[in-house]
């Protein structure tokens, strides 16, 4: 019920004691009294003359019932005599009815306008329950066994039919609101934006939000209860989402975009409460790895499935196959035919996940669904069309505004990029990357390091990445923000955009060719964050996949940091797993042979690391023996533990692991018998029990089956 949701989000907002919610089963008759009297007086000292912005009238008269029953309390106290049983129990219960009553005022003078408003009648509801239950409980209560004066009894008798007869009231004044704030909503939803001046009366004359303050705390408010998502309770979250692009809008057109008080002066940033600033802790989201493609690591929106049985995105795998390349990339096995299988119980799968995780999820607009599973509900298109008329008033402002409106349309656009193609989409259509591209030079920090994450966002969209890369000068400007970016959140946001730029093939080696780009990710996984560590690794992954981005990797001095990272936890995975990539030519076989931790500390990752990190570290050493020549597979087989690790390997690896192990065992053991060299635990059938010799196993190209690291989709900030 919509009443139960109101108390545990009050709870939420608001943790009171224990105590607030349960009877005082062990106090006497008169500190029963006295509780009571003390909790329903704060009540009504705290709410008398307070004015709420909706339910006025329901609220003044619980708080009149409330000042009935201190009548009564302070009789009691003042008489001292003993109470029947009934009557302690009765007033236990009357002890929960008033911190009850509390929750529901706090919820109303604490709630958002817009939010009350939505749950008019929910609200209306649950001040009728409760004035049901004073109505119950004054008939059970054994007023003739009080000895209560005649006007107290009178005061009671009195309220006890009032709450018999009383109906349910719903304020018509607030109703009416309602309607017409939906109104505004259906006129977006048909293509038309509201009349100005009729906004501008609503929002500031009747709902009372008279200042961007307001407007912003009401839109901090509508976003966490998304975030929340509170169940099946009305309004839904598309509904929601709606509403949320209206007041958005309204903020900018009626307020202006001059800086608020929270932005604070000069360069501190002062965190707001809400959803927002809890950005930087959830960048990166935990994607289980069997939804994310293993060739771009990115959510799978259109899975399919190969002749190999292996499932790829479409996109990346019909890449691969017009690249001319004709195996399958995680198994190396050549494929029998070409055709492109939809696994639908896969994407089902990711869709649920997403829905149950509050990702937004877009499948490709061309997928094989029924017209009618994806058409946009009406709450939706409402709030695309709003959130279009939002960007439009952003964008202007970021073209021909002051420095300050230009910092906040920047945090506006960064924001109204979080979700949604049709958001990105609609926000690089009109034309915002090359003006938030002027603004990643800016001498405020504020406002680099809003420009450059706004790009971010956009570029999640894959059509916005063309867009990005073709703009003149912006591959430079994002570069140099990672190199001389005034804050360490701009240099590391940096790094995500070229991560996921990197995600199309063709950009890959412009990127690496981007003077100091490859240099500035090196450093920052040297030395940056835990944050700035993820966001440049990952990049540098991607842009090793590259066969011609070898020898850059190694002039940039990319190998030595990747090599470095290996003792890093959060990001030895996915060092390891662009070693494995960079080693399968011979000149990066050979700069990581020179690296003198390289072989240690792979084998530390052996031993210590997760089953991925573990399976990213054999395969980088198989390649690594593979492509160095004989005296770097000496080299890697004198090893200390080698031996015992591959055994372990074998028994409890993952199934690419396995084979992984028991092909550097073999090729070990074969630079053992061509060097005739007697190596302690090497010899032939001594200290290791060959495994994995079939066909299969002997026709498998490693260059077909890179490990691939735990996949981290692109960070939404």
């Amino acid at each position: 019920m919509a009443s139960a949701a109101i108390f545990s989000s009050l709870r939420r907002r608001r943790t009171p004691s224990s105590e607030a919610f349960l009877a005082p089963v062990q106090l006497s008759d008169v500190a029963l009294v006295q509780t009571l009297s003390v909790v329903a007086n704060e009540l009504i000292s705290s709410f008398s003359h307070r004015a709420l912005p909706f339910q006025r009238k329901n609220s003044r008269s619980l708080i009149q019932k409330i000042e009935v029953f201190v009548v009564l309390f302070d009789f009691l106290r003042d008489s001292g005599s003993t109470l029947p049983s009934t009557a302690v129990l009765c007033l236990k219960e009357l002890y929960l009815l008033i911190y009850r009553s509390k929750i529901l005022l706090d919820y109303c003078s604490q709630s958002s306008r817009l939010w009350l408003l939505l749950l008019n009648s929910s609200i209306s509801g649950h001040f009728h329950d409760l004035n049901q239950e004073i109505s119950t409980l004054l008939d059970v209560l054994p007023l003739k066994e009080l000895g209560l004066t005649p006007d107290v009894r009178e005061h009671l008798e009195l309220m006890r039919k009032q709450a018999r007869r009383a109906k349910l009231f719903v304020d018509q004044h607030d109703e009416n609101l309602r309607l017409r704030l939906y109104s505004f909503l259906d006129e977006f939803e048909r293509g038309r934006i509201p009349d100005a001046a009729e906004l501008r009366t609503f929002f500031i004359e009747k709902l009372g939000i008279r200042e961007a303050k307001i407007c912003r705390a009401e839109i901090e408010f509508l976003e966490e209860h998304i975030y929340n998502n509170e169940g099946d309770v009305e309004p839904t979250v598309s509904v929601l989402n709606g509403f949320l692009a209206l007041t958005r809008y309204c903020r900018f057109l009626l307020f202006g975009f001059e800086e608020e008080e929270e932005m604070g002066s000069g360069n501190q940033k002062k965190a707001r409460k809400g959803l927002i600033y809890q950005e930087i802790g959830e960048t990166f989201v935990t994607i289980p790895k069997d939804f994310c493609c293993p060739i771009s690591l990115d959510l799978m929106r259109d899975p399919v499935i190969i002749s190999t049985g292996q499932t790829y995105d479409r996109s990346s795998i019909s890449r691969w196959m017009e690249e001319g390349h004709c195996t399958c990339p995680k198994t190396g096995q050549m494929l029998s035919h070409t055709r492109l299988v939809p696994n639908r119980a896969l994407r089902n799968l990711i869709s649920q996940w997403c829905t149950a995780h509050g990702i937004r999820f877009d499948p490709p607009e061309n997928i094989d669904t029924p017209a009618e599973a994806v058409s946009t509900p009406p709450s939706t298109k409402a709030a695309i069309a709003a959130n279009r008329a939002t960007a439009e008033l952003l964008i202007q402002q970021l073209s021909n505004g002051s420095q300050g409106a230009k910092t906040v349309a920047a945090r506006e656009l960064r924001l109204l990029a979080k979700t949604g193609k049709e958001n990105r989409a609609c926000i690089a259509e009109a034309g915002a990357i090359p003006l938030l591209r002027r603004l990643l030079s800016s001498p405020d920090p504020v406002a680099q390091e809003n420009s450059v994450t706004a790009i971010l966002n956009l570029s999640i969209y894959d059509k916005n990445k063309s867009r990005i890369m073709e703009e003149e000068g912006c591959l430079t400007s994002i570069v140099e923000v990672l190199r001389f970016g005034h804050t360490t959140e701009a240099r590391e946001n940096a790094a995500a955009t070229l991560f996921s730029l990197s995600a199309v093939h063709d950009y890959k080696k412009r990127i690496t060719s981007e003077e100091g780009a490859v240099e500035a990710l090196a450093g920052l996984l040297r030395e940056g964050s835990l944050r700035g560590k993820k966001d440049a690794v990952t990049a540098l992954f991607n842009l090793s996949t590259h066969s011609e981005n070898c020898e850059r990797m190694i002039e940039s001095g990319a190998v030595t940091a990747l090599v470095g990272a290996l003792g890093t936890e959060g990001v030895a995975e996915e060092a390891a797993g662009a070693l494995a990539l960079i080693v399968r030519q011979p000149i990066g076989a050979a700069a990581v042979g020179n690296e003198e931790l390289a072989v240690t500390g792979l084998i530390g990752m052996m031993r210590r690391g997760t089953p991925k990190g573990k399976e990213n570290a054999v395969a980088a050493l198989l390649e690594l023996c593979r492509s160095g020549g004989i005296a770097t597979t000496q080299r890697v087989a004198r090893a200390p533990a080698l031996a015992s690790l591959l055994q372990t390997l074998l028994f409890t690896g993952t199934k690419r692991a396995r084979r992984k192990a028991a092909s550097l065992a073999r090729v070990c053991q074969r630079c053992e018998a061509t060097a005739a060299m007697p190596m302690g635990g090497w010899g032939v059938g001594v200290g290791y029990p060959f495994a994995g010799n079939s066909a299969s196993d002997r026709s498998s190209s490693f260059a077909g089956d890179v490990s691939v690291p735990v996949s981290i989709s692109v960070p939404v900030l």
